[in-house]
């Protein structure tokens, strides 16, 4: 959707990137890697960006030379406020696209999204999945949205008997995710038991 509105997929990506990370500087390789995309096209939406006034060029103190030169977003432009929602109404209709992907992608009977898709960083992975499914249809749709979200996406999926033993265990990682914030779709496993952080989509 964004892609046909700004008329590039390169921009939308990099867009994407800057307003994922507010405070991050970046150079052109490691946006090259980040978004897999040409380096010279990069370099070209970057200067388009950056005469738009929505990136900022920041150089390393005492450093010369377009090696060492740095982009990170200007959030001062008058466009930030304005672009920053349209990304994040776009997300969410992306999320709700990816969710049901994942659905058709098995039986589950716990399907939560936490971690980065709820802001928190110190949640060990952002889809928690319990149950059964096709492994190579739901690693090809992960790869499909972590190109659209521009992110990579964690993912943890356990059939029952596992769950059962990781509760019983009391297993940090798995005590760490239902612990944490979480966006329920499926709870069949639980049955709503009032976890902490259990909010139902």
């Amino acid at each position: 959707m964004l892609e046909q509105l700004f008329g590039s997929k390169t921009r939308t990506q990099l867009l994407r990137v800057f307003l994922q990370n507010p405070e991050t500087d970046f150079f052109v390789r490691e946006l090259t890697r980040r978004i897999g995309g040409h380096i010279n096209a990069i370099r070209h939406e970057l200067v388009n960006l950056e005469k738009l006034e929505l990136v900022a060029v920041v150089r390393p103190p005492g450093e010369k030379g377009t090696q060492k030169k740095h982009y990170r977003l200007n959030r001062d432009s008058v466009l930030y406020p304005e672009l920053k929602a349209l990304f994040l109404k776009s997300r969410s209709l992306v999320e709700k696209d990816m969710v049901e992907k994942i659905r058709n992608c098995g039986k589950f009977k716990y399907f939560a999204l936490t971690g980065r898709f709820l802001g928190s960083d110190d949640v060990p992975t952002d889809i928690f999945l319990v149950g059964t499914a096709d492994r190579r249809k739901l690693a090809a749709v992960i790869k499909e949205y972590e190109s659209s979200l521009g992110q990579e996406i964690n993912y943890t999926i356990l059939d029952e008997a596992e769950m059962r033993y990781r509760m019983d265990v009391m297993d940090r990682f798995t005590y760490a995710v239902l612990d944490g914030q979480k966006l329920v779709f499926i709870d069949e496993f639980f049955g709503l038991a009032g976890l902490p952080g259990h909010e139902a989509a």
